[in-house]
């Protein structure tokens, strides 16, 4: 695959991770309603705990699907395909054994685990019959999921896309048609299981069929190649974890400081945020494994080529997107809270927030998607490691001395702006060959310069509108 046919697959990938991100939070917030009505507060409780158990199961993906998305692109370069059937089948051996593990501690520990969550005695059994299901579809999870890996490694993901998009269409009808039916919650579980793994399932059809040559089998399983990948996967995993610690570490700060209610009105703050990071990653997302492809290759130009363009792309998504939530901030947040009284620090901390996201997605978000896949793993592990324990550090030195939520914010951001723009930014500007100084005026000042007559009428819109409202 030549540049102009890996950028063409780029632009297919990453409208097709616009269309499935919208897509779910259509069926996410639907989803949501319709069980929050229907389900008593103890079922709607319990089924919140599960799920958001399986966004941390990550945890225990030891980086080694980033490993396999990486591999898969390198070595259909080389069309090393013996290489890449041992590789493949070490790493699905390995999360075999993690399913087999995941079984055993529901099978043998639900009871206790039940008991540890408080359910009613006259539910124990009903809900422990559910955790054992859950924990049993999280583990399946795990040796399915690297067919989606191998996808995305085969830049296929708009198949990857469509096989999920379809899956929730009808995962929503499904659990409309059991709660109108008054369905068990075991029921329901089933189906939003079932079709949260389908698309896995489906993908090993598609993924293997994409490259015939190449085998899964346990005897293909060496303990030479998992030392090889985990050589890579360990870097990518803690560089996972950072990430988590960056996105969450505000939270326990608060929880610990000014308390439960805090966090509440925190999170609130950080809702817009985490909405605009989910509209501007996805550019981003398509660029690992074209990354992998392209250092594969010995294709550096191409390699300088992809970060320049993909940086400026991301700038000039997410610019206008920054000015629109930044200008209309207290309406969104009034619509995500369904509260127009919110108080002054939960917009100051907003505000931070959203800047904080916004230079992440400059600084960051392609430099080290495209590091990651061109073996300098291990420096941007110690780069987030350092950013994460700056970020918990700052934090927590502001909001003892402050007491407010908005020194929390202001304590992520720092640190971020000083790696980003210290480190990263002349980073990047090395390896696109240019200097700091010529890829901000390439790739950001652009975006700034046509994003301004958009600020300026926002600007004379919320100044003369407010005016003219007061007087009439």
């Amino acid at each position: 695959m030549n540049y102009i046919a890996v950028k063409a697959s780029i632009w297919t990938n990453a409208l097709s991770n616009y269309l499935r991100t919208i897509i779910g939070m259509v069926v996410g917030v639907l989803t949501f309603r319709l069980l929050f009505q229907s389900f008593g507060q103890e079922e709607f409780g319990f089924w919140s705990l599960l799920w958001s158990v399986f966004g941390y199961g990550i945890l225990l993906d030891f980086g080694c699907g980033f490993a396999a998305q990486k591999r898969v692109a390198e070595l259909s370069v080389a069309r090393d395909w013996a290489k890449l059937s041992q590789v493949l089948s070490t790493i699905f051996t390995f999360y075999t054994s993690v399913a087999l593990l995941l079984a055993a501690t529901a099978l043998l520990g639900s009871q206790y685990l039940i008991s540890y969550c408080g359910i009613s005695p006259a539910r124990e059994e009903e809900f422990r019959s559910i955790l054992v299901l859950f924990f049993l579809g999280i583990g399946l999870s795990f040796p399915l999921g690297i067919f989606q890996e191998i996808l995305r490694g085969q830049q296929r993901i708009a198949l990857a896309n469509n096989l999920t998009i379809g899956c929730m269409l009808i995962r929503l009808g499904l659990i409309y048609w059991a709660v109108a039916t008054h369905a068990s919650m075991f029921t329901i579980m089933s189906i939003a299981l079932g079709f949260a793994l389908l698309p896995d399932a489906l993908a090993v059809y598609f993924a293997l069929r994409g490259m015939p040559e190449v085998k899964l089998r346990p005897s293909l399983a060496s303990r030479s190649i998992m030392q090889e990948t985990v050589a890579f996967s360990l870097f990518a995993y803690i560089g996972t974890a950072t990430n988590i610690i960056l996105g969450k570490s505000d939270q326990l700060v608060l929880s610990g400081t000014l308390g439960i209610l805090a966090v509440a009105t925190y999170q609130a703050a950080a809702k817009v945020s985490e909405i605009y990071a989910q509209f501007t990653k996805q550019l981003q997302d398509t660029l690992s494994p074209a990354a992998a492809h392209l250092h594969a290759s010995g294709d550096r130009a191409a390699l300088a080529d992809l970060i320049v363009k993909g940086t400026r792309w991301s700038v000039l998504i997410s610019t206008p997107l920054y000015v629109l939530s930044a200008f209309y901030l207290p309406q969104l947040l009034s619509l995500l809270t369904g509260s127009s009284t919110l108080p002054q620090p939960t917009y100051l901390t907003a505000q931070v927030l959203l800047l904080w996201f916004y230079t992440t997605t400059i600084t960051h978000s392609v430099s080290k998607r495209i590091f990651i896949m061109t073996g300098h793993e291990r420096k941007l592990m110690w780069l987030g490691l350092a950013e994460a324990l700056a970020n918990l550090l700052l934090s927590l030195l502001l909001v003892h001395h402050y007491r407010s939520i908005v020194a929390v914010a202001v304590g992520s951001l720092i640190p971020t702006l000083i790696i980003g723009w210290s480190i990263l930014w002349p980073w990047t500007a090395r390896a696109s060959a240019h200097s700091p100084l010529a890829l901000l005026r390439i790739t950001v000042v652009p975006p700034l310069l046509a994003s301004a007559p958009l600020a300026l009428l926002l600007t004379l819109i919320s100044t003369y509108g407010s005016s003219l409202y007061s007087s009439s």
